[in-house]
């Protein structure tokens, strides 16, 4: 027998592959006259042959003796040999043997299954080809200006030594690429190419031995579904979805902060957002926003914004009462949290009665406006009026919203100084509602604003509003005197009538210019035509521009009366 024993100290890399080689033609010589579990020895010997070619590759690299992992792995392997040779002994003359042939067995499986993973770790570390590589290289973490090659050889020796190397090893490949992850925007380009990310997906288990270990790789994977989408599709291809679904339930509240961020970017693609439901993360996600912390909710709320858009999804969310955990964030998240919550909340209110009827029944009109009031936020102000823009749709919502005069004083502060998207749907609720006269005579303010939207390309749509909040605006008098008054809107809305200015469709000043002198009075029609308005209008007219006519009628109309009446005269 020869029990397996630990190395000297001072025994170095190139003695022990000495030794190794030593053993293994005995063994393998061995392996061919056992007596007992031939079929086993059969395998074993396969497996020796494989490693007596992979050990000779690895004495063909030059500098494979400067590699660490490999201080550890070749110790393990002789270790491994000396235990298969003992047990060849045994197998040898089973009559010595006194321990039975079950454990017998056992022991020939564990040394089996011993030789494929040291196998496997051997080669895995020459596939990565860091054993042709001087060992300097490997421990200067590459600068912001490496090139590929070296970078991607950094990344494979990281790798090898995350899969091969003890916890210290994996603690500090781990370290190394958080580093590379957040220093070089190439790295996470080049990591799904050159590193094995179904590795990292699998530390993230919870069968892991070492948290730190864990929660390392929870932020590598993060990283990853959020510095690309080569890299985030990587992660998601790699199965990602799943764990980091079960960290963000059973994690600690680091993890499932880390989570929640890498299932947010993941499901930012839509082609991905089916797969939360496949992996029963519905109620998952609901419950992160409902308890998780501040981090974590905000995270979460915006993949549940990410998945909402698929119509089952949408149901499932509803059944596992998603609408008043949302209302709720509205007032206790943190400002990303409440932008995402009205993001969703306007996808859900889009999408049906019974969503608008739940939002509405759980206070959340209320909670929107409320915000809408408190927030500095542009992206949240927008996501919040299209929720309310959502919810307008239900007769009792349009209601409130028309009789609310701090409201509507709000539109009219947002269309004057809101951006073009912001205007946009405010102008579009403008529309929308009902408006008293008197509410419509307290936004006339914001009609210069509206006059400087008609002209705007974009976003699409912009011009088409703005002329419609603009006309309904001018159906008070008193706006229709102001708006002639300010000679900077006029000349815009002539100038827009000129056939040669391609941005603007002429039907919409044209029909801004007719609502202005409809009983508007002598004066308006003076201040338009004084403008320059009546050539351009008569070319409009010809061309048969809707409204043109009628507007230049208006316009012309004094005109024609003093003519008859200078003619009666003479």
């Amino acid at each position: 027998m020869h029990p397996a024993t630990d190395l000297p100290p001072s025994q170095s890399t190139h003695q022990v592959l000495e030794l190794i080689n030593h053993l293994l033609p005995l063994l393998l010589l061995s392996s061919l006259t056992v007596k007992s579990f031939v079929g086993r020895w059969q395998a074993i010997r396969t497996k020796l042959t494989s490693l007596r070619s992979s050990l000779s590759n690895i004495s063909d690299c030059p500098h494979w003796s400067e590699n660490p992992l490999l201080h550890d792995l070749l110790p393990n392997l002789l270790s491994t040999l000396h235990k298969i040779r003992s047990l060849s002994d045994l197998c040898h003359d089973p009559s010595s043997y006194t321990g039975g042939k079950l454990l017998l067995q056992s022991d020939l499986d564990m040394a089996s299954a011993s030789l494929s993973s040291i196998l496997h770790d051997l080669d895995l570390l020459l596939k990565s080809g860091v054993l042709r590589q001087s060992n300097a290289i490997v421990l200067s973490q590459p600068g912001p200006g490496s090139g590929k090659e070296e970078l991607g050889f950094f990344i494979r020796d990281l790798f090898a030594r995350l899969q091969i190397g003890g916890i210290e090893f994996k603690k500090k490949a781990l370290d190394s690429l958080l580093h590379l992850l957040r220093e070089d925007d190439k790295a996470a380009v080049l990591v799904p190419k050159e590193g094995d990310v179904c590795y990292l997906v699998h530390l993230l288990d919870s069968s892991n031995p070492s948290p730190p270990v864990r929660e390392q790789a929870a932020l590598a994977v993060s990283l990853l579904a959020t510095a690309s989408d080569s890299s985030r599709k990587c992660v998601f291809e790699e199965g990602g979805l799943g764990p980091l679904l079960r960290l963000l339930e059973t994690g600690s509240s680091g993890l499932k902060e880390k989570a929640a961020m890498a299932v947010e970017a993941i499901t930012a693609d839509p082609e991905n957002a089916w797969a939360i439901s496949a992996y029963g993360g519905v109620p998952v996600l609901v419950d992160a926003c409902r308890s998780g912390s501040p981090v974590t909710q905000t995270h979460a709320a915006g993949a549940m914004k990410n998945v909402a858009t698929v119509e089952d999804i949408r149901l499932a969310l509803a059944e596992e009462g998603v609408v008043p955990v949302l209302v709720q964030l509205l007032v206790s998240g943190t400002g990303s949290a409440q932008e995402k919550a009205a993001n969703c909340l306007w996808i859900l209110a889009s999408s049906g009665e019974d969503y608008r009827v739940s939002i509405l029944e759980e206070g959340g009109l209320q909670r929107l406006l409320q915000l809408l009031q408190e927030s500095s936020s542009s992206d949240t102000i927008e996501h919040v009026l299209r929720a309310i823009y959502a919810l307008s749709s239900s007769a009792s919502t349009a209601r409130t919203l028309s009789s609310s005069v701090p409201f509507l004083m709000q539109l009219s502060e947002l269309i004057n100084h809101g951006n073009l998207m912001v205007q946009q749907i405010s102008a579009s609720l403008l529309v929308n509602l009902s408006i008293s006269d008197g509410s419509k005579r307290v936004m006339g303010g914001c009609m210069a604003a509206l006059v400087k939207m008609v002209e705007s390309s974009k976003p699409a749509g912009l011009q088409d509003v703005a002329a419609q909040a603009l006309v309904s605006l001018l159906s008070v008098r008193p706006n229709r005197k102001d708006l002639a008054r300010d000679e900077k809107s006029v000349l815009r809305l002539v100038q827009m009538l000129d056939p040669q200015n391609e941005l603007v469709s002429k039907k919409l000043p044209v029909s801004v210019i007719s609502a202005i002198m409809a009983g508007g009075g002598k004066s308006c029609r003076k201040r338009i035509a004084a403008a320059g308005a009546f050539p351009f209008l008569q070319n409009l007219a010809d061309m048969d521009i809707a409204g043109a006519k009628k507007a230049l009628q208006r316009l012309s109309g004094n005109r024609l009366k003093n003519i008859f009446t200078r003619t009666w005269r003479e």
